[in-house]
């Protein structure tokens, strides 16, 4: 709907006119005719209170030998009828009810007054884009009690409407953002046995691929065969199978079953980012489908070790223990609620780290841009306590999303083989500020391996790794989650203290065993 009054036809207004006439009133003074011919009216037909002069010329016989016309077909500010429609109808909405005016249709580019240049025309495209139509539509819904629905088809489901616009002519940029997104993220319900927990996903393809956690769909590794539900922010409930699983990044990617139609995510450049960006976290926290919170970026090249379940044994690249003791506070934010299991297994994963709010059952959602674009797939949260606690706390403003450009790898692969591959550096490294006499941050090499890529690019024990692609590496969390990131046989250059000379060298990664 325009969001001016200027596009109205100009002179048509004549809904005060004739009234007194029809109730019997006498006019102040006579009013001499016009001898100007009076101009086609848009907006009634004309009435019988009218000369048949005036009729005529308001409403002219089609030409000689022309087709006989739709009703309101010649006029350009109303929708047309359909082809066999035995009364008008509007385009957008409908067969329109008996006696009712007809539907405006927006005028064309070509008839219309120059518009008011609006102060957002950001939100202005992304309201286009998520096609916002009349005031009060609700853009999306979902049935919340996910684990009574399955099936191998899709069914409606009414539920709420989770995304609401009353005013669509006083939006701000979350407001616009969350109608483009929302329909590009599901709400994902994983059960296997007495066992179950929710999460969320995100659209890649109009045919049903949806990327999401490892640990949403196979309940942090408990199940590698659980029931696996979908609903999409429409109320549309899908059966689904998992495509494929990454543990080493904890990224997976599910088909639903009969699906079409469907809006993909837009994928953004996530090595553009700057701290400070604005983020929107899209997902179904605490079984909440359609969920919006907002924040910002907060770090960039973050690492985080976050125990998993489902983490592959890949018998090198090992992080050696630092005797620091304590639990790690990072972990999944399981949709079910508290971590079913305890396990000493971990994954090391390169973060983007926000302060927008993310919740259990956020995990597999989408965290945005300010255009809609998807920056991060939602993975895990920080806690003030542990998981020994007895449960998991909610947001404290600390979230981790993996990049955008590390998801789309992962899931392509994952659709194209089944599996997606990973660097493999072949050493053994821990902190360098853990060392005796170190005068630098950084990943200390404990051990390189025979044949490895550390030891074919001259990597020695001793080396100190500062830098890997030009991102700088802390410790040694941050160097696996920066060899895990690329993929097998990715060339990278590493910087290195040896000594007291600061050295460089490219890399041909190796490939990470999947078992």
């Amino acid at each position: 709907m325009s969001d001016t009054t200027d596009n109205r036809p100009e002179g048509n207004d004549n809904s005060h006119q004739n009234n007194s006439a029809a109730n019997g009133a006498v006019p102040a003074s006579p009013q001499p005719e016009s001898t100007t011919p009076a101009a086609p009216r848009y907006d009634a037909p004309p009435v019988p209170t009218r000369s048949p002069a005036s009729a005529a010329a308001a409403w002219p016989p089609p030409a000689a030998g022309a087709a006989p016309q739709q009703p309101f077909a010649q006029h350009p500010g109303y929708a047309s009828a359909p082809s066999g429609a035995t009364s008008p109808t509007g385009q957008a909405f409908g067969p329109a009810a008996t006696d009712a005016h007809p539907t405006l249709a927006m005028p064309s580019s070509t008839s219309t007054a120059p518009r008011k240049k609006g102060s957002a025309p950001r939100i202005a495209a992304l309201l286009v884009a998520a096609a916002l139509v009349g005031g009060g539509a609700g853009l999306g819904g979902t049935y919340a009690g996910l684990n009574l629905w399955g099936g191998s088809s899709s069914s409606v489901a009414s539920g709420p409407q989770a995304i609401t616009v009353n005013n669509p002519d006083s939006v701000n940029n979350t407001s616009a953002v969350a109608a483009k997104v929302v329909p590009s993220v599901v709400t994902i319900s994983a059960t296997a046995g007495q066992s179950g927990g929710t999460g969320s996903g995100v659209i890649l393809s109009q045919d049903g691929y949806v990327l999401t956690n490892t640990h949403v769909v196979t309940l942090d590794g408990q199940s590698g065969s659980a029931k696996i539900s979908v609903t999409t922010s429409d109320g549309k409930v899908y059966a689904a199978t998992v495509v494929g699983t990454d543990p080493t990044y904890d990224l997976a990617v599910i088909k639903l079953d009969n699906a079409s139609g469907l809006t993909p995510i837009e994928w953004a450049d996530s090595s553009k980012l700057n701290v400070g960006d604005n983020a929107i976290a899209i997902g179904a926290p605490l079984d909440l489908p359609n969920t919006v919170t907002t924040g910002i970026v907060s770090a960039l090249n973050r690492s985080i070790q976050v125990a998993s379940s489902a983490a592959p044994s890949d018998g090198s690249d090992q992080q050696q223990d630092q005797g620091q003791g304590g639990e790690s506070p990072f972990r999944f934010d399981f949709g079910q609620g508290e971590q079913q299991q305890s396990t000493n297994q971990t994954i090391k994963i390169a973060v983007i780290q926000t302060d927008a709010a993310i919740n259990p059952g956020n995990s597999g959602g989408a965290l945005v841009d300010n255009q809609g674009k998807l920056i991060g797939i939602n993975v895990a949260i920080a806690s003030a306590g542990g998981s020994s606690s007895g449960g998991q706390s909610g947001n404290i403003g600390v979230g981790f999303s993996i990049p955008s450009d590390i998801a789309k790898r992962v899931s392509q692969e994952i659709i194209d083989n089944g599996s997606a591959s990973h660097g493999l550096l072949g050493a053994s490294v821990q902190d360098a500020a853990s060392i005796q006499g170190a005068t630098t941050t950084g990943a200390y090499i404990a051990d390189v391996s025979s044949g490895g890529a550390a030891q074919a690019a001259g990597l020695q024990k001793g080396d100190v790794i500062t830098k890997f692609n030009g991102i700088p590496i802390t410790n040694s969390i941050d160097l696996t989650a920066q060899v895990r990131a690329l993929a097998a046989g990715s060339k990278a250059e590493v910087t290195y203290n040896r000594g007291n000379q600061e050295k460089t060298a490219e890399v041909t990664l190796g490939s990470m065993p999947t078992s």
